[in-house]
């Protein structure tokens, strides 16, 4: 088995929220530019076909005003529980598990990239593993603003 830990970026974070909730801010371009990318980022989705081999582009739009046009295709959906998708340029490939817990959902993300030196090189010049965190902390702070709990 090919041991990944050394290409990759992984969060695990619990929400207290259904897995079918998380399922739907992850699935629905409505709810998923509301609170994609880093801290200061908005997004636009262009397109999103939650199938199987479908497109998802999208641009992320930088505080600085740049833009970072990424375009993914979905590898494999099972609906409630696993997302997997390949991100090209830079070129990795994502999964998003989510697991049932008492009361919330378990949410497991990692990118895995081809390298250890792709992913050094993404880390320093993007800082995609910060900005991994920042993504999490958007969709804790989206989920609590669709339970009314308080605003962004």
């Amino acid at each position: 088995m090919d041991n990944t830990a050394e290409r990759e970026i992984r969060i695990t974070q619990i929400f207290d929220a259904s897995a079918a909730l998380i399922w739907e801010v992850w699935t629905n371009p409505d709810h998923i530019a509301h609170w994609w990318g880093p801290a200061g980022f908005t997004t636009t989705i262009h397109e999103m076909d939650l199938r199987e081999e479908g497109s998802w582009r999208l641009t992320l739009h930088g505080p600085d005003g740049t833009n970072y046009p990424n375009r993914s295709v979905y590898k494999e959906l099972i609906p409630l529980q696993k997302i997997v998708f390949e991100h090209f340029n830079p070129h990795f490939f994502t999964t998003v598990l989510f697991k049932p817990t008492g009361t919330g959902t378990q949410l497991e993300w990692s990118m895995v990239f081809d390298s250890a030196e792709q992913r050094a090189i993404i880390v320093k010049a993007h800082k995609a593993d910060e900005g991994l965190r920042q993504n999490i902390e958007r969709l804790e702070a989206y989920l609590s603003l669709m339970r009314g709990e308080k605003t962004l």
